[in-house]
């Protein structure tokens, strides 16, 4: 099991509470979890329930071909914890949290949320 990251992998699903979530496919000019990321590995993921207010950022397996694991929350609209979705279509994407990112600042100064050496190093060896 990888960390992956893609970019243009998203796909919806109708899946309601906070259990693990059945991917429907791949929106149209997209690729599918299975296709970009692959079954058993980890990504951080976005769910987005559109005009209810729920949203959820994490890091999630793909279990299976159409099956993300919610395994840790990193940010939501349950004061973030895991959401219990509600009925609706939901969006599923790919996604970078600004919480797990290293980058330079405008001075070129390396940030991030790891400590300021692994900061620099990675930001040197980009």
């Amino acid at each position: 099991m990888a960390l992956v990251l893609n970019d243009r992998v998203k796909e919806t699903s109708t899946t309601t509470g906070t259990g693990d979530f059945t991917l429907a496919g791949a929106v149209q000019d997209f690729e599918s979890f299975s296709s970009g990321i692959g079954a058993t590995n980890t990504t951080y993921y976005s769910i987005v329930n559109a005009g209810q207010g729920e949203w959820e950022v994490g890091l999630g397996t793909l279990s299976d071909a159409t099956t993300l694991q919610r395994t840790t929350i990193l940010s939501s609209s349950n004061s973030d914890a895991a959401v219990s979705f509600t009925s609706g279509t939901k969006d599923v994407f790919c996604t970078q949290p600004a919480s797990k990112a290293v980058y330079l600042d405008a001075n070129g100064n390396a940030v991030g949320a790891a400590g300021q050496g692994f900061a620099v190093a990675m930001a040197i060896a980009l």
